[in-house]
């Protein structure tokens, strides 16, 4: 009887690793087709509608999760589609970019697949003018944590505008849990920016135009220093002299 009960047990135990695997998402669902028609639909309103059109993207956010491969694919190109439309700017008024950026946001929630398609459209021709729009899409580029996005980040490092370096930068503390290797990559990238920032705002008080880069993009770099190195400092110098003695040490031992 204790026998029979103990194999009992140890079937009871055991049944979890025999069962089947949890079933794949449901795919090519009419449902996320209609609401790939409504969106498309409210887009092409030249913006009467684009307040429909970002509660139907919210709406595809909340479906991605729970996609099969196609539907995932269909949505990204749904959302990628939006950066497509034209919308009226008028002077003096600041870009009326609101699906835009509704689309940048929900984009960085769909990584990896997202990540080319955000890629598009960082620097695109049509709305390279739109720094908003540029700042959200390095962000949410970021956001996807997918490796393949790190060299589009780290050039924009050398973005002539401030705060799109102000973007890469953060953006580039999201890869705070890849492999030791791309985080030292991504340190070193950082801190020669940081660095060369402050050698060009140092080496003349009166360069304002060097004041004012440095000014925006020291502090989110630090930040990312920070999170990649899982080590604080808040002085550049200090950093560099961190990096100098700890380039090749195993930073994860040291927690």
């Amino acid at each position: 009887m204790i026998a029979q009960t103990a194999a009992l047990l140890l079937v009871a135990f055991l049944a979890p690793s025999f069962q089947d695997p949890a079933p794949a998402p449901a795919d090519k669902r009419p449902e996320v087709a209609g609401m790939l028609d409504k969106l498309k639909t409210h887009v092409e309103k030249d913006g009467k509608e684009d307040k429909d059109a970002i509660a139907v993207i919210d709406s595809l956010l909340q479906e991605f999760k729970n996609s099969g491969p196609k539907d995932k694919q269909a949505i990204v190109k749904g959302l990628s589609r939006c950066f497509e439309a034209r919308r009226m700017e008028k002077e003096g008024e600041p870009p009326n970019n609101q699906l835009y950026l509704a689309s940048a946001v929900a984009l960085g929630e769909m990584g990896p697949e997202s990540t080319d398609t955000l890629m598009s459209w960082i620097g695109h021709k049509n709305l390279r003018k739109d720094v908003a729009l540029q700042h959200r899409l390095i962000l949410s580029l970021g956001k996807t944590k997918d490796k393949k996005a790190i060299k589009e980040l780290t050039n924009n490092l050398d973005n002539k505008t401030p705060s799109l370096v102000n973007a890469a930068a953060e953006a580039l503390g999201e890869f705070c849990d890849a492999d030791l290797e791309t985080r030292k990559q991504v340190f070193e990238s950082l801190l020669k920016i940081l660095m060369a920032a402050k050698g060009n705002k140092d080496s003349n008080i009166n360069d304002t135009i060097a004041r004012e880069r440095y000014d925006v993009i020291a502090a989110p770099i630090i930040t990312s220093l920070g999170k990649l190195s899982k080590h604080e400092e808040r002085d550049p110098d200090k950093w560099q002299t961190w990096w100098n003695k700890n380039k090749r040490a195993d930073w994860d031992a040291q927690q």
